[in-house]
């Protein structure tokens, strides 16, 4: 049973998460908590991955969203890992 006027709380993660922001500070989430095995990133890879997938970022110069980009970050720098 629904109850009317009942709102939900907000969830601040997703909501992080789905948010557009500025390379570096997309750098500093994306490098917080990274799995094992995976490649951290730097200003200089990203700036390479957004070159590479310009679709990614609607036309917009610094809009980097966890939701969007983690996941595509992660298997780019996998196989375009510096040895």
């Amino acid at each position: 049973m629904v109850r009317l006027g009942m709102t939900r709380k907000p969830d601040i993660q997703r909501e992080l998460n789905e948010m557009h922001t500025s390379l570096m500070l997309f750098l500093d989430v994306y490098n917080k908590d990274l799995p094992l095995g995976f490649p951290p990133a730097n200003k200089e890879l990203l700036q390479k991955f957004k070159d590479s997938h310009p679709l990614l970022f609607d036309g917009v110069a610094d809009s980097w969203s966890v939701d969007k980009h983690r996941k595509r970050v992660m298997d780019w720098l996998s196989s375009h890992a510096v040895n």
